[in-house]
């Protein structure tokens, strides 16, 4: 198993940045595909952006986060990163992130094992 622990998250005025960490500790940290999801009050829980295990040559970005968020993984320090640029009060939310036993998981939120306790994220305008 692995556990989750995300930080990084507090209050941004619009246009403003934020870097998101997920620290996992347990199993080993590069045989898991990974991702980063949010919630928004009142909405779905939907994934921003995905990288596949390892090497992380494989990623997936929501259309809506497309040129403004970047996930990386740094397997030696067991750590993902979220960096999220341009920042927009749609993107006030909860931010998670999660893992998956496959190579690969992408959007698909039903094969996301392990969740984390996530972090809330303010946009002002």
């Amino acid at each position: 198993q692995v556990q989750l622990v995300e930080s990084g998250g507090g209050l941004v005025q619009a246009g403003g940045s934020l870097r998101l960490s997920c620290a996992a500790s347990g199993r080993t940290f590069s045989s898991y595909a990974m991702g980063w999801f949010r919630q928004a009050p009142g909405k779905a829980r939907e994934c921003i952006a995905a990288i596949s295990w390892w090497s992380g040559d494989i990623t997936y970005y929501a259309d809506f986060v497309k040129g403004r968020f970047t996930i990386s993984r740094d397997n030696a320090k067991n750590t993902m990163y979220l960096q999220m640029n341009s920042l927009k009060p749609e993107d006030t939310a909860v931010y998670y992130c999660a893992a998956s036993d496959q190579r690969y998981s992408g959007a698909n939120i039903g094969s996301y094992n392990y969740w984390g306790q996530g972090t809330q994220v303010t946009v002002s305008s």
